[in-house]
């Protein structure tokens, strides 16, 4: 019985651990590559997003129309990459990354390229609003989903380094198109913008494609796919159920949940800068929109503090059913492996009398 029940544990011991690190995941390797393709992408996103004001007075001195109507360029660009962050992830659960953020690459880039040979704003609507806002929603999301798959202890610092390409390219960019704008004009400025949002290209193609199951849908007496299964399919590539953040969710869901948070965002994107145009041409100067800004970022922080364990220094109990799951079967294998030691020492003990 004391060799049998050794032998149990033995054999359960490296079982848990095996199960301990299936859970756990990987944590680098060929992340770190991605890691670089995700700072040089994302500082083509945001460090241009957030350096377009340089244009803005040229284009009004150029088109001549209010500050209003020449805010909706960026304002549009800002909701398109929102609005179309679901659309981006639907296609990677349906198809792969690496397609899709190629693809929003060209698409950036296209977008910069037509705004150069704008006549009017409508044209700059459409291509740096609508094609290289929708470019742009093609390359965030799955370059944030793809850097999360591949670290887990160290995911934080992954993305932290990926994203301090936020500041330092909207640090570096703004004189950098100033200098562009000074020399070539702001034509030959957003053929170079384009020329650089290319190069998101190549870093969607650092993700290497994953192999996928080939999983056919049902079908009805007919042969055809049933209209429920269809419906179903659609909605497991749009995570139309997940909106949270990918500890709750989930690595595997992450993607949708992005995807719906910038919809979510998407709204307030498209309007908020119209409204501090607006407010500029009414009062003149831009006291009112400072004011404004900055009134709702405190009010989005006092609704963070109203959240629960938000001062809590530990994680959050596990809501959804797959984490309680496996706490209810981590917390069985400890009773399980608990008897078995009482049992090892009370045979222990009973050979131990045996022997005297």
């Amino acid at each position: 019985m004391n060799g049998h029940s050794v032998l149990t544990m033995a054999n359960l011991k490296p079982k848990s651990e095996n199960q301990h690190e299936k859970h756990e995941g990987p944590d680098g390797g060929w992340g770190w590559v991605l890691v670089i393709a995700m700072f040089v992408s994302t500082s083509l996103v945001f460090g241009l997003m957030r350096s377009l004001g340089i244009f803005f007075v040229e284009f009004v001195h150029y088109f001549e129309e209010s500050a209003q109507a020449i805010s909706w360029i960026s304002s549009i660009g800002l909701a398109a990459q929102q609005f179309f962050s679901p659309v981006a992830a639907a296609l990677c659960n349906a198809y792969n990354a690496r397609v899709v953020v190629m693809t929003g690459g060209f698409l950036a880039g296209l977008g910069f390229l037509l705004a150069s040979q704008a006549t009017c704003l409508v044209h700059l609507y459409l291509t740096m609003g609508v094609i290289t806002g929708l470019g742009w929603g093609m390359v965030f999301t799955p370059m944030t989903a793809t850097v999360m798959a591949h670290f887990t202890r160290r995911r934080t610092l992954a993305l932290g380094l990926a994203f301090t390409s936020i500041g330092l390219s909207s640090f570096a960019f703004n004189p950098l198109f100033q200098l562009l704008v000074d020399m070539y004009a702001w034509r030959g400025a957003l053929l170079i913008l384009g020329g650089l949002s290319l190069n998101i290209v190549p870093c969607g193609a650092l993700i290497r494609p994953q192999r996928r199951s080939k999983s056919q849908p049902k079908v009805n007496s007919e042969g055809r796919p049933s209209c429920a299964m269809m419906l179903q399919r659609v909605a497991s590539y749009l995570e139309l159920s997940v909106l949270s953040i990918p500890m709750i969710v989930g690595v595997k869901r992450t993607m949708g949940a992005l995807g719906l948070l910038q919809l979510i965002e998407s709204g307030a994107g498209l309007l908020g800068t119209p409204l501090s145009g607006l407010l500029r041409d009414v009062t003149g100067n831009y006291i009112a929109s400072f004011m404004v800004a900055g009134s709702f970022l405190i009010l989005g922080t006092l609704t963070l503090v109203t959240l629960p364990h938000f001062f809590s220094c530990t994680d959050p109990p596990p809501t959804n059913p797959s984490a309680l799951r496996e706490s209810s079967s981590n917390s069985k294998d400890q009773d399980v492996t608990s008897e078995l030691e009482q049992i090892n020492s009370l045979a222990a003990d009973t050979n131990l009398r045996g022997t005297e």
